[in-house]
């Protein structure tokens, strides 16, 4: 379990931090910001949370998700490419790509098909979601260049994709199951 004592170490001052394997690497460096960006994408399922005080539900799911993110994190942190660590790495498991895909087909099957894009908005629940949604696929976009490059687990991948998905119809579900969706009209305003 981690233990947080002290909260600043001054070991980056230089630009500098440490991954899970003890290799000192740049805070540019694209594994850093990708975790970084999944620690963001987590704040914005935070902000979300603070509007679904009619939906327990899904702000028990969320809680779940944000639990997720730090695993994700953790699995970032601790590249899988043979340096030998002291402890087992966290890494995603099937599992969790699993739950998310049935939470998805859930909501979903409540929903009425789309016959155009959704815009952000509806609801703050809504928008939330769609900016958590947005956070998540930056998110994505910067773990499949780093796995360009680097080892990243498949279900880290497979996670973050689903998880965009998820946050998209969770935002329909929130706006009265889609009723309140605010969608777009191609050219409404030439």
């Amino acid at each position: 379990m981690v233990k947080l004592t002290r909260i600043y170490t001054r070991g980056g001052d230089a630009g500098k931090t440490s991954l899970g394997t003890g290799k000192r690497v740049a805070k540019h460096d694209q594994r850093v910001v990708a975790v970084g960006t999944v620690d963001e994408a987590n704040a914005t399922v935070g902000l979300v949370r603070l509007h679904l005080a009619a939906f327990p539900d899904v702000d028990a799911m969320l809680g779940r998700v944000q639990n997720d993110l730090f695993d994700l994190g953790a699995d970032l942190t601790t590249p899988d490419d043979g340096t030998k660590v002291e402890w087992t790495p966290l890494r995603m498991v099937v599992a969790q790509v699993e739950r998310l895909e049935r939470e998805i087909d859930a909501i979903n099957a409540h929903l009425a098909p789309l016959n155009s894009f959704v815009l952000p908005g509806g609801s703050a629940a809504a928008a939330y979601l769609h900016l958590a949604r947005t956070v998540s696929r930056r998110a994505e976009r910067e773990m499949t260049a780093l796995a360009e490059a680097e080892p990243v687990g498949t279900e880290a991948l497979k996670y973050v994709n689903r998880l965009s998905d998820l946050l998209f119809v969770l935002s329909r579900h929130v706006n009265d199951n889609g009723a309140r969706d605010v969608l777009w009209v191609p050219g409404a305003n030439r």
